[in-house]
């Protein structure tokens, strides 16, 4: 297949991008920058030249593929309104060029509010959003099954972890420098599910190759590692104490992160290892963080 792949220099997009290549997909990725179209050149890629802003640049990549993941998302949560806003007009325009044509539209999501017990699962519908939490990819893109394009969802859990991470784990441990010692809020019960980026990239070609229209798949190894688990390897990693901060001190430690560092983001990825027949081979979180360079 010909695959058009948005976010394909980024953490998780490079891992699909090598993933897809390695299956003897021929890959066409979206380039902002001329670094970004370098390292798709360098990777085997087709560079497409364009951005998340610009919908006629996305709907030029659509254009001859057979099919299309979304995986770019900017990561400033300082301006995270405004992001999800740009992401939903982004899907917006792959569904638009995609309507009629019955091609896969695979769209990234996550966990964090989902309507949900203590363990998600793919059945699980996500809270509509809200000033809370304004991001919308699953309902922005599931609209486009009725204009038969065949889109399904895969959700990434709080802590995608390999060797180049820039995501959460990475800034709990620059916190714990930054006040020397490693923390978690109250007793650390609540949980994280964890994949290595590898492990996921095998999720996003599955769902191109095999997936259902309306289905949603979890990208999970680990089901829920207790925070309290993480803090305790980030602080014996730095040589650092451990402690606990109330839900009111947690900000002045985890600054913006601690609504996220506060939740439990557990799910199951049963029902995505029977249909897609997957499952991970990679490291887990606490080894990678042991081996991967978390504390070079």
């Amino acid at each position: 297949m010909h695959v058009f792949v948005t976010g394909a220099t980024g953490f998780v997009g490079s891992a699909v991008v090598g993933e897809l290549l390695r299956a003897g997909h021929a890959v066409r990725g979206l380039a902002r920058t001329d670094a970004a179209a370098a390292a798709l050149r360098a990777a085997g890629a087709e560079v497409h030249r364009g951005s998340l802003e610009d919908a006629g640049s996305l709907a030029a990549g659509v254009e001859g593929v057979d099919g299309v993941i979304h995986t770019a998302f900017n990561h400033d949560f300082s301006r995270f309104a405004e992001n999800a806003r740009t992401e939903s007009r982004a899907i917006d325009a792959l569904g638009q060029a995609l309507r009629g044509s019955a091609r896969p539209l695979i769209v990234t999501s996550g966990f964090a509010v989902l309507a949900s017990g203590p363990v998600c699962v793919e059945t699980d519908e996500p809270i509509p959003a809200s000033d809370h939490y304004p991001r919308a990819s699953e309902a922005t893109a599931m609209k486009y099954v009725a204009d038969g394009v065949l889109v399904s969802v895969v959700r990434l859990p709080p802590t995608v972890h390999g060797e180049g991470d820039h995501g959460f784990v990475p800034r709990v441990i620059a916190f714990a420098r930054q006040h020397g010692v490693s923390s978690y809020i109250g007793d650390g019960s609540n949980r994280w599910a964890a994949v290595h980026r590898h492990d996921a990239a095998r999720v996003f070609r599955l769902a191109l190759e095999r997936g259902a229209s309306g289905a949603r798949y979890h990208a999970v190894a680990e089901e829920g590692l207790f925070f309290r688990q993480i803090a305790e390897t980030v602080g014996a990693q730095l040589g650092v104490p451990v402690t606990s901060v109330s839900k009111e001190q947690a900000p002045s430690h985890f600054e913006w992160l601690s609504p996220f560092v506060g939740m439990n983001m557990a799910a199951s990825s049963e029902r995505t290892r029977e249909t897609l027949d997957w499952a991970p081979t990679q490291p887990d979180l606490l080894a990678d963080l042991h081996d991967a360079g978390y504390f070079g």
